[in-house]
C-alpha cells in the first residue's frame, strides 16, 4: 500500500502488477513510467514488466500476482478509500477469476475500507462478477475508463456490472464523449492527461460531461486540467473545484 496524491482516493493497493496497452488512453500511461522507474530502483515486483520503445517505457504484457499484498488491507485499522491496482488492471485476461475471488474476499473481510476498482475491460468485469461466487459488496465501487468516443461501449458494459456504485474515469480525456450516457452510473471523474507527452483536453469536452452528469444525476468530480505542468494548470472549472463523491456508505465493522 502507498499513500497517494490522487485526488479522489486515500491510498493505492496493488495485488497485481503489469498490464497491456489496450486503447488510445494507454499511450502515455503513468503506470508504465512508474513501473520502469521501480524496476530501475531494484523493486523485483516490477522486473520485466516494461521495455523501452521509442524512447519510453511500454508494457510487455507480463502480469505479476503479488500474493503477499493480499494480507495488507487487514493491517490497516483506519478506514481508507483504496484504489485497487493503480499499476495494473484487476480484470486483465491474465488475472484468473480465482485470484480475483481472493481479492474479493479480502475486501469482504475489511468492510471498514471503501475500495475503488477501475478497468478498461468492463466486459470481463461483468462476466466474472455475475458468477455465483461473487457477492455485491457495499464497500466496493466498480468503474471503467473512457478516453474518447471510440470506447463509449464500455459505459454499456459497465451497466451490466452488479455493483452498489458504478463510476467512470474520463481520464485522460482526449476527445469528445458527448454521445455518452451515464444512466445507472453514479459517479464521473474527469481529468486531462499529464506528463511530458500530454495531449490536449478541450474545455468543451469537460462541459459536455458536466451536462451529462446533470441530466443523469451522476456525481461530478473534476480532477485536473493536466498538461506538462499539471500543478500550474490546476483543477478549477469555471472558478470552482468539484470534489463530489457518491454517497454510498460501507458496512459497519
Amino acid at each position: 500500500m502507498a499513500e497517494t496524491s490522487i485526488e479522489w482516493t486515500d491510498a493505492t493497493w496493488n495485488p497485481v502488477a503489469g498490464c497491456t496497452v489496450l486503447s488510445a488512453g494507454c499511450t502515455n500511461c503513468y503506470a508504465m513510467r512508474m513501473a520502469a522507474r521501480l524496476e530501475a530502483m531494484g523493486v523485483s515486483k516490477y522486473r520485466g514488466l516494461t521495455r523501452k520503445s521509442g524512447g519510453r517505457a511500454v508494457w510487455t504484457g507480463k502480469i505479476r500476482l503479488d500474493e503477499k499484498a493480499l494480507d495488507t488491507p487487514g493491517l490497516w485499522t483506519k478506514p481508507r478509500k483504496v484504489f485497487i491496482n493503480s499499476m495494473s488492471d484487476l480484470f486483465h485476461d491474465k488475472v484468473s477469476a480465482g485470484f480475483i475471488l481472493r481479492v474479493w474476499q479480502v475486501m469482504k473481510d475489511t468492510p471498514r475500507h471503501t475500495y475503488q476498482i477501475l478497468t478498461k475491460r468492463p466486459d470481463r468485469m461483468a462476466e466474472i462478477l455475475s458468477g455465483p461466487d461473487f457477492d455485491v459488496l457495499p464497500n466496493v465501487w466498480l468503474g471503467t475508463s473512457v478516453e474518447d468516443d471510440r470506447v463509449l461501449r464500455r459505459l454499456d458494459q459497465l451497466r451490466c456490472v452488479p455493483a452498489v456504485v458504478r463510476f467512470v474515469s474520463f481520464e485522460p480525456l482526449i476527445g469528445s464523449v458527448a454521445d455518452g450516457d451515464l444512466t445507472d452510473i453514479q459517479w464521473a471523474i474527469v481529468g486531462g492527461e499529464s506528463g511530458p507527452r500530454a495531449r490536449e483536453m478541450k474545455p468543451e469536452w469537460v462541459d459536455e460531461i458536466k451536462a451529462m452528469c446533470d441530466r443523469s444525476g451522476a456525481t461530478f468530480f473534476f480532477k485536473q486540467w493536466g498538461g506538462k505542468n499539471k500543478k500550474a494548470a490546476g483543477r478549477t472549472l469555471h472558478g470552482r473545484t468539484y470534489d463530489d463523491m457518491p454517497s454510498a456508505v460501507p458496512l459497519a465493522v
